[in-house]
């Protein structure tokens, strides 16, 4: 059964507005789902998916074959496999002369997809996809099953725990021995380790040198790895927030392993248990927070806060003219430290949210002026421009 995505709504505005919309996003997120599904409601389209020979096959003569299909929306799965189109995707668009011309999907974020940004500069809108958020999903699932199993939709609708935890490891054998493939001359076992590695490390400040030692490779091409992983949406770096009052600062990004259920299965980790007694726990529990932040912004600038003195601060949430504080707690009965407290001060923000998991327990309260306790349900609600 499909499940409604909130992306939905913003795909249709860009595709009134703009020549081309592009989603992005991991993998195996449901960006095909989801168009194909929003498509039927479309009277005139065309999809293609670039992954199956005989779709590829028609793009030989391309121009040709888009021009046969000019009446239609043209939807273009997996474009990172044929960026030689987007040249002609921006003469087309510009001779067609009408918003909604092309929809296309990717598996890699704009960086990568060079000629696109290049081509197309004020014809395209970038519309992100995250994996499921998890008030996307019906009310049967737990937050525990969601932390456990991640919220790629093969594996958190997978029919037990043991095969959602194979469909985890077959997409990370897969992604490193086919997927990245495409971009970059690397070694998958290099990768492999350096992935696994910054699982253990989750949510740790990036420390280039350190890793490339353990991987034999150099600070410079572990970076390039690091990066390469975060353009292909598996990782997530969360650079530092400059507050401007002259302090010494950790300017090195924040690194997150992008879902919870890779992250377990990297750490070999394959129920709540075990996850909720391991050292990633309260790291993991930041990473579903933040995927939320921007899934439900994604306008929204984010950044974490460190300093030498001890003053910290999860993430540092900038919405328009707002600044937001957010301190994540896998607990019921949060308790901020000191340096939260001269974080705030640093900082600032219009207000303070510790966002603690849904649950029975996971009221709402007043910790004190200008910071409130909110289940992550709520966090929606509170942040606004």
């Amino acid at each position: 059964m499909y499940q409604k995505r909130y992306l939905e709504r913003e795909i249709h505005k860009g595709l009134k507005t703009v020549p081309v919309v592009a989603v992005t996003g991991p993998r195996q997120c449901g960006k095909s789902t989801l168009v194909k599904e929003l498509i039927r409601t479309i009277p005139k389209t065309l999809y293609l998916d670039l992954e199956r020979p005989s779709d590829m096959r028609k793009l030989e003569n391309a121009e040709w074959f888009f021009m046969s299909q000019k009446q239609n929306l043209i939807c273009i799965d997996e474009v990172q496999r044929k960026p030689e189109l987007f040249p002609l995707i921006r003469s087309l668009v510009d001779e067609w002369n009408r918003p909604g011309c092309f929809l296309i999907l990717g598996s890699a974020a704009r960086d990568l997809l060079k000629q696109s940004s290049e081509s197309l500069a004020g014809r395209i809108s970038y519309k992100r996809l995250t994996p499921f958020l998890f008030d996307e999903l019906p009310d049967t699932y737990t937050i525990e099953h969601y932390f456990t199993a991640g919220a790629f939709p093969r594996s958190i609708m997978a029919v037990n725990r043991d095969s959602s935890f194979q469909w985890r490891e077959d997409f990370i054998t897969t992604f490193l021995e086919r997927d990245l493939l495409q971009w970059s001359a690397f070694s998958p076992a290099a990768m492999g380790r350096l992935w696994r590695m910054l699982a253990h490390l989750n949510g740790s400040t990036a420390n280039y040198s350190g890793l490339g030692s353990s991987i034999n490779r150099s600070s410079a091409i572990t970076k390039s790895y690091i990066d390469l992983l975060a353009s292909t949406y598996m990782l997530e770096l969360v650079p530092p927030y400059f507050s401007n009052l002259g302090k010494r600062l950790v300017k090195a990004p924040k690194i997150y392993i992008a879902d919870s259920g890779i992250c377990a299965a990297l750490l070999g980790l394959r129920s709540f248990e075990e996850i909720s007694g391991h050292p990633a726990f309260g790291s993991l529990w930041e990473q579903l927070v933040l995927s939320h932040i921007r899934g439900w912004y994604p306008g929204a600038e984010l950044f974490y806060y460190r300093t030498s003195n001890g003053a910290e601060m999860d993430f540092v949430v900038k919405l328009g003219q707002n600044t937001f504080a957010i301190e994540c707690k896998a607990s019921y009965s949060p308790v901020l430290s000191k340096g939260n407290y001269l974080a705030m001060e640093d900082i600032n923000p219009k207000h303070m949210f510790v966002v603690i998991p849904p649950g029975p327990q996971s009221q709402s309260w007043s910790m004190k002026r200008g910071i409130d306790v909110v289940s992550l349900p709520d966090l929606k609600k509170r942040l606004i421009r």
